[in-house]
């Protein structure tokens, strides 16, 4: 596919959206033919659930999108689906509860634009999903994307290393909110506190009748694995180990697999395969670890632009668990230590803990000065994982002073708000037709 000229590009040509032709729906039916069967019902009902969450399941449209536009042609490490529910908590090694990026199955090389577009785009949305007021929408959208240039400009005015240790702390994110936003936040972070590895323990698990654990069947989100997987899975473990950090191996040597089911999560997500994996050590604590499919990246398979050499040499040898696993910990200011990968039978995966200390924020609870606030902050960490690329000061000389840019953006973004609208629309009729064709 020919893709449009790049690094000439005007920066008001970045507000084109390009009217090509286009089939969405092919796109998710080709996602769904690789996904589990039984499943896909499940999808369809969460993606229809609204117009953000229609959207949230649509990287990949959204890459086959841009691929049209012209781009600044300036790629850095991206997260490839930078909405605003990606955003959120979780405990850095340290324990400390941190706010960055939290979803990176679809990270790989992009121009740095689509990120940020991606992310306005969401924004748009989300607002008016939330019923807030043009002028507000609007507000949020612009502060977004002069969040995310001030502190990439910010950025490379510093060293790589002190860039490295940058992060972004929540709490001063609070201190800046009005009371009733402020309690939203304050909400959200002790819900994110309190979901650790010993609650979904007790929460998930039963006693089982050799006297450990087991998981609690809840079908379809949560259904125990057959035994042909079951047969594999210490040899898979020991894969996933091989790839950790020698501190972890060391620390997992000291637990055994008690039990494995498969695990429906999120939106877009739905229909691959995911399990989780309850782990016990002889005194009976217990540690729970999320093993998920990683396929090839949206921004690769329907944006067209290819991992570097390097990069692309490893996945081939190791799998796409090798890209999740290396795009997390360099978008990240800090990652799970258990972070780890392997390869079956069945697919690549990557592995990580599974809730510690995650949470994210519910828009919906924020007044309108709060949702600009806390969508700036989510430009702002955005910026600070682009920041990590080496093409970070390339891409602050393109922008220049950055009124251009910023509204260009927001100008793509809104239109693109419309379209995604229309495209949501087309998949509710269509999934309501279908419900009709097989009623008896």
């Amino acid at each position: 596919m020919t893709r449009p000229n790049h690094r000439s590009i005007r920066r008001r040509d970045l507000a084109r959206l390009a009217d090509a032709d286009r089939s969405p729906m092919q796109i998710l039916q080709e996602q769904n033919s690789t996904r589990l069967a039984e499943l896909i019902p499940l999808r369809t009902t969460r993606m229809s659930a609204s117009p953000f969450t229609f959207f949230r399941g649509t990287a990949a449209i959204m890459a086959a999108d841009q691929a049209q536009d012209p781009h600044s042609g300036i790629l850095v490490a991206s997260c490839g689906d930078s909405h605003l529910s990606n955003f959120g908590f979780y405990a850095s090694p340290q324990r400390t509860l941190m706010f960055d990026l939290n979803d990176f199955d679809e990270a790989a090389w992009a121009p740095w634009e689509w990120d940020l577009k991606r992310l306005v785009t969401s924004v748009i949305i989300g607002g008016r999903a939330t019923d807030r007021d043009d002028a507000t929408v609007e507000r949020a959208a612009r502060g977004t994307v002069n969040a995310y240039i001030s502190t990439l400009r910010n950025a490379v005015e510093r060293s790589p290393l002190e860039r490295y240790y940058s992060h972004f702390d929540p709490a001063s994110v609070r201190e800046e909110l009005d009371k009733a936003s402020a309690k939203a936040l304050r909400r959200a972070i002790n819900d994110a506190e309190k979901r650790t590895g010993e609650r979904a323990t007790r929460r998930l698990t039963e006693e089982s009748d050799a006297g450990g654990r087991r998981f609690i069947e809840n079908p379809p989100v949560m259904t125990h694995i057959d035994a042909g997987l079951k047969s594999r899975v210490h040899g898979l473990f020991e894969q996933y180990l091989a790839s950790a950090y020698v501190d972890v191996r060391m620390l997992l040597a000291q637990y055994s697999v008690e039990d494995v089911v498969r695990r429906v999560v999120g939106v877009g997500s739905v229909g691959t395969r995911c399990y989780v994996v309850l782990l016990r050590e002889p005194a009976g604590s217990s540690l729970i670890l999320q093993v998920k499919e990683a396929g090839p990246s949206v921004l690769e398979r329907y944006g067209g632009i290819q991992l570097p050499s390097a990069y692309r040499e490893s996945v081939e040898r190791g799998g796409q668990g090798i890209r999740v696993v290396g795009l997390q910990r360099i978008l990240q200011a800090y990652s799970d230590p258990f972070l780890g990968h392997l390869r079956s039978p069945a697919g690549d995966f990557y592995v990580r803990q599974f809730h510690d200390k995650k949470g994210s924020v519910d828009v919906e609870e924020l007044a309108d000065t709060a949702f600009r606030r806390y969508s700036a902050a989510c430009g702002v960490v955005l910026a600070r994982a682009h920041s990590q690329s080496r093409t970070a000061s390339e891409v602050v000389e393109y922008i220049g002073t950055g009124r251009r840019v910023a509204k260009s953006v927001v100008a793509w973004s809104e239109a693109y708000a419309q379209r995604s609208l229309g495209d949501y629309n087309d998949f509710v009729t269509s999934f309501r037709n279908d419900e009709m064709e097989t009623r008896p």
